[in-house]
C-alpha cells in the first residue's frame, strides 16, 4: 500500500492511495501513531473500503509522517568518490568508508513535503541536493542482525538530503558532524510505500533493484540503482541498531547514489558544472516504485546570524 499525508481544505490528515485517489483515514489519525501501534496495515485496509476522497495531484502532499530521527548513510561508493574529490580533494576514497556503513544524525524537525518550496538557507551560497532512499522503522529493536533487520522495516519513500557545501566544508575540519550545513531541510515523501510493494524487486544479494534519477530544471543530469548500495537497509540497521534502538517512525536513509548530488560532478570535474542550485532552479528525484518529488528553490534569509567565539586566556588561574 501507498501512505500519504496531505493538506486538503485546510486540514491535515493521513490515507491510502489507489489510482491516484486517496482513501482518507479517520480525522486525527497520523500515520507515525499507526506505525507505533503496528496496525498501519489494517487501517490502509479498512480505508480502502470506504469511499475515495481527494485525488493525491490535487492536495498538498506533507511528509508522510514525522519521524522522530533520521539516521543518514553515506552508502554508495560512487558518491563518496566523487564528494571527497569535491570537498577534501582526495583522488580516493578514504579508507574508513569501508570498514563500516557510517551515518549522521539529521534534523528530523525540518522536513518539506513532496512539492513544497525549499529557500536557501541563511549564508549559503553553494546548495545541493542529495538523491536517496529512506527506509522507515516499523518497531522497535536493538542488537539486531541482519536476517531480524528486515522484520523491522515498515516501508520506504524518497529522501532528499539538501546540503549548503559552503557550510558542511568547515563543519568537517572540527569532527564532531554537520550541523547548519545540513540541518535547514530534507524532502520526504512522495508517500510511505510499504516493504510488500516493492519485495520483488530484491536482486540475488538482496539489494533493492530500483532506478533513481534525478532531473534539474527538467534535464535528467543523475542515474542510478539502489541496488549499486555497498550495504543492504538490513546491514545498515543492524549496524545502526548495535548498542542502540531503533524505534517505530525512525528513517535511515541510504546515502546518496551516484550521480545523485552536483558535488559528485564537481569533483570529477574540477569545477562547478552544473552551478549551484539558486533561487527558480527546480529539482526532481525519482525512485521506480516509490515515487516522485520536486522542489523549487526560493530566496531565503538575506542575514545570517554568526557569533564569533570570544577569546579567553588561556593560563590557569593561580
Amino acid at each position: 500500500m501507498r501512505f500519504a499525508t496531505y493538506e486538503h481544505e485546510g486540514e491535515e490528515r493521513a490515507g491510502v492511495v489507489r489510482d491516484g485517489v486517496i482513501h482518507p483515514l479517520p480525522a486525527g489519525v497520523t500515520l507515525l501513531s499507526l506505525v507505533e501501534a503496528g496496525t498501519l496495515d489494517a487501517a490502509g485496509v479498512a480505508a480502502l473500503g470506504g469511499p475515495g476522497g481527494p485525488a493525491a495531484d490535487r492536495v498538498r502532499l506533507l511528509p508522510p509522517l514525522k519521524p522522530p530521527s533520521i539516521r543518514d548513510f553515506v552508502g554508495f561508493e560512487a558518491h563518496i568518490e566523487g564528494v571527497s574529490r569535491s570537498l577534501d580533494g582526495l583522488e580516493h576514497v578514504p579508507e574508513e568508508w569501508y570498514r563500516a556503513p557510517n551515518f549522521y544524525f539529521t534534523n528530523p524537525h525540518a522536513a518539506y513535503g513532496a512539492h513544497d518550496d525549499v529557500p536557501v538557507p541563511a549564508g549559503c551560497s553553494v546548495l545541493d541536493f542529495e538523491l536517496e532512499v529512506g527506509a522507515v522503522i516499523g518497531r522497535a529493536g536493538r542488537d539486531l542482525t541482519p536476517e531480524e533487520a528486515g522484520d523491522h522495516i515498515v516501508g520506504y519513500l524518497v529522501f532528499n538530503d539538501w546540503s549548503a557545501r559552503d557550510l558542511q566544508k568547515p563543519e568537517k575540519n572540527l569532527g564532531l558532524g554537520f550541523s547548519k550545513g545540513k540541518d535547514f531541510a530534507n524532502t520526504l515523501g512522495p508517500f510511505l510505500v510499504t516493504a510488500d510493494e516493492v519485495a520483488d524487486r530484491r536482486d540475488p544479494d538482496g539489494f533493492l533493484d530500483l532506478e533513481m534519477t534525478v532531473t534539474l530544471n527538467g534535464r535528467l543530469i543523475g542515474r542510478d540503482t539502489l541496488a549499486n548500495a555497498s550495504w543492504t537497509f538490513e546491514e545498515m540497521i543492524a549496524y545502526a541498531s548495535r548498542d542502540a534502538w531503533v524505534r517505530p517512525g525512525d528513517v535511515l536513509g541510504s546515502g546518496t547514489c551516484g550521480w545523485g548530488a552536483l558535488a559528485e560532478f564537481w569533483g570529477r570535474a574540477g569545477e562547478r558544472v552544473p552551478p549551484p542550485l539558486k533561487p527558480g532552479d527546480e529539482v526532481t528525484l525519482t525512485v521506480e516504485g516509490l515515487g516522485t518529488v520536486s522542489n523549487r528553490i526560493v530566496p531565503g534569509r538575506a542575514d545570517a546570524y554568526l557569533p564569533r567565539a570570544r577569546k579567553r586566556g588561556r593560563t590557569p588561574r593561580p
